[in-house]
């Protein structure tokens, strides 16, 4: 590979996962375990959370996320993402890849390191009406918002870039319920169209103001490399255009003149190439069945 294509993938698989090979060692833990976690090969959330659209939807996510203000004022208040951006992200990334991938040992003790790091945050906002709110990241309403807006932008970014999902959408919505059921949320959605019905009830609720207008600012022009930020702007440009209007109208984001939908699509397939498939927590999480599946056969044999 020549070095400066090396120099992306390194840097790329940083941002993600904080470890240029790819492979930090909560990803290698994946390999080790006794079951086949809350989902297992084959799965729905196998086939979406290992492809390379959630790269357009974890930016989607963040950008629907600002839109409500119980979610921006955690963010604004607490967050260090201004001071240390990618590590928010591979924070992130790592919660969901363990969540689907690990087992369900692991699943629960990354979905409880969360749970804690949220314990503390709280304070007051202003809702849509102008009225303070007094609000903490544990309230029902706003974890059902983060779950709802990442289940659907992981959906909607794989049904718009990626191939056929094992059971269908329904199946992938409802399969997720459980990564909601371990953060606490209290009605998961469990098929698409409960998914869909739940984020367009946040509608009342949703803020566009300077705060939010502050963190666009911010997922548009990131602290990254120079080099990473033509491929970056598709990626930004694909999130927007995959939006319904009124949401890009809250946000104060236009869709670009360009194709950014047919683009992204030719940049997925790009870093497909540079980064490979599967993932490496599915690498390592296919280890783990497959000593499973030894172990098993190992002890049929002894008892015959």
């Amino acid at each position: 590979m020549p070095t400066i294509l090396r120099r992306w993938r390194d840097y790329i698989l940083e941002m993600f996962s904080g470890d240029p090979s790819g492979v930090p060692d909560w990803v290698e833990d994946m390999a080790d375990g006794n079951d086949a976690g809350y989902f297992g090969a084959g799965s729905a959330v196998w086939e979406v959370h290992g492809g390379l659209p959630v790269l357009i939807a974890g930016m989607r996510a963040l950008l629907m996320q600002t839109l409500h203000p119980g979610a921006m004022a955690g963010v604004y208040d607490w967050s260090r993402y201004r001071e240390d951006p990618l590590g928010r992200l591979s924070g992130t990334v790592r919660w969901v890849l363990t969540t689907s991938f690990g087992t369900r040992e692991q699943a629960e003790q990354a979905s409880a390191f969360v749970g804690r790091l949220h314990a503390k945050v709280a304070g007051t906002y202003l809702n849509a009406s102008g009225e303070a709110v007094a609000y903490s990241a544990a309230d029902p309403e706003l974890l059902s918002w983060v779950h709802v807006v990442f289940a659907e932008s992981f959906l909607s970014c794989h049904q718009q870039w990626a191939g056929p999902i094992p059971g269908g959408a329904n199946e992938y919505v409802s399969e997720w319920a459980a990564a909601g059921d371990l953060m606490g949320v209290a009605n998961p959605p469990r098929s698409e169209r409960e998914l869909r019905d739940q984020l367009a009830a946040f509608g009342p609720s949703l803020v566009g103001d300077e705060r939010v207008a502050e963190a666009v600012r911010f997922i548009r022009h990131p602290p990254l490399r120079r080099s990473i930020m033509p491929g970056y702007r598709i990626i930004f440009a694909g999130a927007v255009a995959s939006l319904e209007p009124k949401y890009r109208r809250m946000l104060g984001v236009k869709r670009v003149w360009w194709p950014a939908i047919t683009l992204t699509g030719i940049l997925l397939r790009i870093l497909g190439k540079l980064l490979g498939r599967p993932s490496s927590s599915e690498i390592y999480a296919t280890r783990r069945l497959a000593n499973i599946a030894s172990r098993g056969t190992g002890e049929a044999r002894v008892d015959g």
